[in-house]
């Protein structure tokens, strides 16, 4: 996981200095951000799953093309997956304890910003996800337990890739507020597992703030 962090990091450093050669340097900006993420999987054979409740936080660089548009990359940190609840069971895990299912990425967005009036921009792009964590916490009424499962046992892609839509509003003073949904395009199970053919993709609603240095 350690290596995988540092690999994208080192990969979105690396990527953002070789643009910033072919444009002013003074007009590149790289920044901060984290927030809130509201997460499931949506699809059509899954039945009734709740929202995961956990955060995001990373880095955030803007590079202008025009005075309205501008390429932003971003390499976050992205806690994700779904819950479900005992009063509720009918879905395609058949259990009846309370679970929330933990899947954590580092996230890869590659977003067109367009500027509609100063400072209020929307923006939109691919997303590509890299799995760093997958837990499995279950809260049946006498005993509770979590188990992180290994890559190795896992029903569930490394890889994962998404579209980005929002939009973000930056004060003067370089803070800025942002609010995005990204809905999964790729399916989420590997073949040849029990959920082979199963319909299921990352949807997440995030919010947050950032500074841009």
């Amino acid at each position: 996981m350690k290596k995988i962090i540092l690999s994208t990091i080192v990969l979105f450093i690396s990527g953002v200095t070789m643009l910033n050669a072919q444009v002013d340097r003074k007009d590149v900006q790289i920044g901060v951000k984290g927030g809130v993420n509201s997460s499931t999987i949506s699809g059509d054979d899954l039945g009734d799953l709740e929202s995961r409740t956990s955060f995001n936080a990373g880095l955030v660089a803007e590079i202008p093309i025009t005075d309205r548009l501008s390429f932003q990359p971003e390499v976050f940190y992205s806690g994700q997956g779904f819950d479900v609840q005992e009063i509720d069971q009918d879905n395609v895990f058949d259990t009846d304890d309370n679970i929330e299912y933990q899947l954590d990425y580092i996230q890869v967005p590659l977003l067109l910003k367009a500027y509609l009036v100063k400072g209020l921009s929307v923006e939109a792009g691919p997303q590509f996800g890299f799995k760093i964590h997958e837990e499995f916490d279950s809260q049946p009424t006498s005993d509770g337990g979590d188990i992180e499962i290994d890559s190795e046992d896992s029903y569930v892609k490394d890889f994962d890739t998404s579209v980005a839509v929002g939009a973000s509003y930056k004060f003067d003073s370089g803070f800025f507020l942002s609010g995005r949904y990204n809905i999964g395009v790729t399916d989420i199970f590997e073949d040849g597992t029990p959920f082979e053919g199963v319909d299921a993709k990352n949807n997440v609603w995030q919010f947050g703030l950032g500074f841009m240095f």
